[in-house]
């Protein structure tokens, strides 16, 4: 008589888990037949050091990554960051690696992956390669390419998210800073709407407000004209297309909450318990 045995869950998963560590190792293994990239080989501008998997995860969470998102990998090497953005989260992802030798390298991972229709890795130079259509954009460089890359990134879309891995960006201050694992920095920027400039917004139910800003980034300063009181704005910041504006009205602290599309602006005016909405244009 047959005994049927039954396998632990737990066991089972694990045995799972190790079968599909082999299979992704064996793919690996018939790419590097192409071409067996080592850690630390010298690249364009920085050498070749791949991210590991478990910041890749945290870098694509952080950046906040979903189906509906384009994500773009500068240097992106043996594409992992794309295939996973691809994977994991569902995205549409490119990589942007200079080293052409990667191409079929990475072209092989991401097959093997079975992603290709998700994700690619395309050979380019990222301070010439269009990657404006991002709505993520991550990178493992150094600090002075961060830098030279800082004048493409601010003019790219509104809320466009910026994940930087081990280094920052400047005096663009981050939105976000977390360390994984006690040793790694993760960098999380959002790229501002342009809002400097004189504002003046209208509303049904309290007097007009005229807004004079100063633009750093994502920090805000200038002046409000509330009900004939010309205050200092106190405190101000953007986060993508929403903008918040807090200043000392004529009846005490105002808050001014709401959106920017160009050279348009809807925001909520609170204080106290009194609330209004106003609209406004740039002059």
């Amino acid at each position: 008589m047959k005994q049927t045995i039954k396998l632990p869950i737990v066991l089972i998963a694990c045995c799972s888990a190790l079968t599909a560590w082999a299979q992704t190792a064996a793919q690996r293994a018939e790419c590097e037949r192409i071409y067996s990239p080592t850690s630390g080989q010298e690249g364009k501008d920085v050498v070749w050091v791949p991210t590991p998997d478990h910041l890749v995860t945290a870098m694509l969470k952080m950046g906040g990554v979903t189906e509906n998102d384009v994500v773009y990998d500068l240097g992106a090497g043996d594409g992992k960051i794309a295939i996973a953005a691809a994977r994991d989260f569902g995205a549409r992802a490119v990589g942007i690696e200079y080293n052409e030798r990667f191409i079929p390298f990475a072209d092989c991972l991401v097959k093997a992956a079975g992603v290709a229709g998700k994700a690619k890795v395309i050979h380019g130079d990222i301070f010439k390669t269009n990657f404006s259509e991002a709505t993520v954009v991550t990178m493992y460089l150094l600090p002075e390419l961060n830098v030279r890359l800082m004048p493409t990134l601010l003019k790219m879309n509104p809320g466009t998210r910026v994940v930087s891995h081990s280094f920052s960006m400047g005096d663009w201050n981050p939105e976000e800073r977390v360390i994984v694992h006690g040793a790694d920095y993760i960098y999380f920027w959002i790229v501002p709407a342009k809002v400097q400039g004189t504002w003046t917004l209208q509303s049904k139910e309290r007097e007009p407000i005229v807004m004079r800003l100063e633009q750093k980034y994502q920090k805000l300063s200038g002046t409000v004209l509330d009900k004939e009181k010309l205050t200092t704005v106190e405190e101000g910041f953007l986060r993508g297309t929403e903008i918040t504006v807090r200043y000392n009205g004529p009846g005490g602290p105002v808050t001014l909450k709401g959106q920017v599309n160009q050279d348009q602006i809807h925001v909520t005016w609170s204080s106290g318990e009194s609330v209004a909405n106003f609209t406004g244009a740039r002059q």
